[in-house]
C-alpha cells in the first residue's frame, strides 16, 4: 500500500558545483535553502536586501543592482526612531540614516558583482499580493508596520508577473548570458491573506511562471511548493503555527533539491565538508587532552585541503 504521492524529479542540465557561484534571492524559504547550501559550503550570496516576497520587488532590487542605482535620502523614511527603505527589509533599517544609505548601497555593489559573475540564480517567489504606497502609487517591498490605511492591497495578475519576470531575465542576462535561472514558489502559505487568497495568490505566481519558462532554456523550475503541497501533505512536516515548513520538511525539500540540481561530483566534497563541520561543531569534555590535540590537527589539516581545491571555502 501507498500512503504518500511521491514527486519524480528529473535530474537538472548545468547542475551546481563547488566551482559554482549562486545567487538567491525572494522569499524566508529562499533563507532556508540557503542556509544549507552555506553549511555545505558552496559559493552562496543571499538576499542582500533582506527578505523579499513578491515579484515587483525583487524586480525592483535586480534592476537597481544591475543598473548600479545609488540609494539616496529621497529612498528611505524615518519612522519610530529608525530609518527604513521601503525596496527592503526591516533587518537593514538603522537609527542611522547615513549607515542606512551606506549598507543600501553597498548592497547595490556586492549584488551586481555576484550577478554578473553568477553561474545560478534562485529566486524564490512568495506573494502575488502587493502593497501599494498610496502617498507615492509605488509597490513596496515591506510595510514596515505603517499603518494599512496608508497602502492600497491588490493582486497582481498573471500578466504582470510574467512582465516582471521577463524583466528580470533580460537584465540579468545582458550583464551575463550563461547564468542559469530557477524559479521556485515558497511553500509557506500566506494565511493572513486568506485560505482562498492564498491560492489564487499562488495559482498567479504557477500560471506565470510556467508560461514563462517552457519556451526558454537555462531557465527552470524547481517544485518545492508542490513537494510540500503534494508529497509532505500533512501537519507533521509544519512548525507550530502551522503554516511555515518545520525542519523535517526543510531537509527532506533540500534533499531532492541535491537529488536534482546539486552535481554528483559534488557529493563526495559536501561529506568532507560536513564531517568537518561536525568536528568543528563538536564539544570535547576535555579540551587539553592528548586526544582532542590529535582530533584538531586532523580538522585542520582536513580544511586546508578543501581549501587548497576551493579557495572560496572557510570554516
Amino acid at each position: 500500500m501507498k500512503f504518500r504521492t511521491k514527486i519524480v524529479l528529473n535530474q537538472a542540465h548545468n547542475q551546481i558545483d563547488y566551482n559554482s557561484k549562486l545567487v538567491l534571492i525572494g522569499s524566508c524559504f529562499s533563507e532556508n535553502i540557503s542556509e544549507k547550501l552555506t553549511y555545505f559550503k558552496f559559493n552562496t550570496y543571499k538576499n542582500p536586501f533582506g527578505i523579499l516576497f513578491n515579484p515587483i520587488a525583487i524586480e525592483n532590487l535586480i534592476t537597481k543592482a544591475i543598473n548600479q542605482t545609488k540609494f539616496t535620502e529621497k529612498d528611505i523614511f524615518y519612522l519610530n526612531e529608525r530609518w527604513h527603505c521601503f525596496e527592503a527589509h526591516s533587518n537593514l533599517s538603522n537609527v542611522d540614516k547615513n549607515t542606512l544609505l551606506a549598507n543600501l548601497n553597498t548592497a547595490v555593489k556586492q549584488t551586481h558583482k555576484n550577478l554578473n559573475e553568477a553561474s545560478h540564480l534562485i529566486i524564490t517567489l512568495g506573494t502575488s499580493w502587493v502593497y501599494r504606497f498610496i502617498e507615492t502609487d509605488l509597490i513596496v517591498g515591506n510595510c514596515h508596520k505603517i499603518p494599512q490605511k496608508k497602502f492600497l492591497k491588490e493582486i497582481l495578475s498573471v500578466k504582470s508577473i510574467i512582465a516582471s519576470l521577463e524583466n528580470i531575465i533580460t537584465l540579468v542576462k545582458n550583464i551575463n548570458p550563461k547564468i542559469n535561472i530557477i524559479f521556485t514558489i515558497s511553500p509557506v502559505r500566506h494565511l493572513k491573506d486568506g485560505f482562498v487568497e492564498n491560492s489564487k495568490s499562488k495559482a498567479h505566481l504557477l500560471a506565470a511562471i510556467h508560461q514563462l519558462i517552457e519556451p526558454r532554456k537555462n531557465i527552470n523550475y524547481f517544485p518545492s511548493y508542490e513537494i510540500m503541497m503534494d508529497d509532505l501533505r500533512d501537519y507533521r512536516f509544519y512548525k507550530e503555527d502551522m503554516i511555515h515548513p518545520n525542519k523535517l520538511a526543510i531537509q527532506y525539500i533540500w534533499e531532492q533539491f541535491t537529488t536534482t540540481w546539486i552535481h554528483q561530483e559534488a557529493f563526495p566534497i559536501m561529506k568532507e565538508v560536513e564531517t568537518i563541520q561536525k568536528g568543528l561543531a563538536h564539544k570535547p569534555f576535555n579540551p587539553n587532552s592528548k586526544q582532542h590535540q590529535q582530533f584538531l590537527k586532523t580538522l585542520t589539516e582536513k580544511k586546508k585541503t578543501l581549501q587548497t581545491r576551493f579557495s572560496h571555502l572557510t570554516f
